[in-house]
């Protein structure tokens, strides 16, 4: 006799998407990133299913007090390419958090996201401000404290 599975797998139709608010003000980047990548994929719901985007919607306020520690301020860099030959350049993390802060998050956040097209659809749902106001009112964000 055989015993049918017990376990849950979800569908596509199963994902109850809530669009959850963070502060980055006093947050070490890399802890910050690691809770937003969790959020995104789904992995603190008990339905996560890895084949599907079943994960959260995450907007972050406040994207230019996030924090390093150590000598990385005076020493991260990040590498960018054109596209043309020649095209490469390092920018450091001080003009970085100057110009883009939130560019710092969103590579923080992708470097923790699948490379495929799941990893992908899952970074269109994230969304990142420079000071405390966002637009997205709309979709009833919660305002989650970590």
């Amino acid at each position: 006799m055989l015993h049918q599975n017990k376990t849950f797998i979800a569908k596509n139709n199963d994902a109850d998407l809530k669009w959850l608010v963070l502060d980055a003000s006093g947050k070490t980047l890399g802890r910050f990133a690691s809770e937003i990548s969790k959020i995104l994929r789904g992995k603190h719901k008990p339905t996560f299913t890895p084949h599907l985007l079943c994960g959260d919607g995450v907007i972050v306020i406040n994207a230019e007090k996030v924090e390093v520690t150590g000598h990385k301020e005076a020493q991260k860099e990040y590498y960018d390419y054109s596209g043309y030959p020649s095209g490469g350049k390092l920018i450091p993390y001080r003009r970085m958090k100057e110009r883009h802060p939130d560019r710092i998050i969103r590579r923080a956040v992708q470097g923790m996201i699948p490379r495929n097209r799941l990893g992908r659809a899952i970074m269109k749902r994230l969304r990142i401000y420079k000071g405390t106001e966002h637009n997205m009112q709309a979709q009833k964000p919660i305002a989650v404290t970590m």
